[in-house]
């Protein structure tokens, strides 16, 4: 598959209820990271297949959601290109230094997806 998706996110209205609820329900290993700015986030490690994260939802009065994120060559082409296919660009290129990159869009059916390229790829 040339663009397999390689990570899925919980943003939760109750990240401790969430923890305890995905943690209990499917034994994953949850690790808590630092990522700055004073925000949380927690790993998502099921032992083999693809991970993940849960954080905090940021924007206040949103539901809980999850997003899967989609690994691309050059996030820049990729989400310039999604555009032009007629996405709205919810979240433009973001770095997580160190990591990676990422953005996010809706597609012309209102599905939203995250595109994630990986720091030295």
């Amino acid at each position: 598959m040339p663009n397999p998706f390689v990570h899925v996110e919980l943003m939760s209205t109750d990240i401790d209820k969430a923890k305890q609820f995905y943690g209990q329900l499917f034994e994953w290993n949850l690790e808590d990271v630092a990522i700055g700015g004073g925000m949380g986030y927690t790993l998502i490690k099921p032992g083999n297949g693809t991970g993940g994260g849960m954080m905090q939802h940021p924007l206040p009065g949103a539901p809980s959601t999850w997003l899967a994120y989609v690994d691309v060559p050059d996030i820049r082409k990729a989400t310039e290109r999604a555009k032009s296919l007629g996405a709205k660009i919810k979240r433009d290129v973001t770095e997580i230094p160190g990591v990676g990159s990422f953005s996010i869009f809706e597609d012309p059916t209102g599905a939203v997806l995250a595109l994630w390229q990986q720091t030295g790829k």
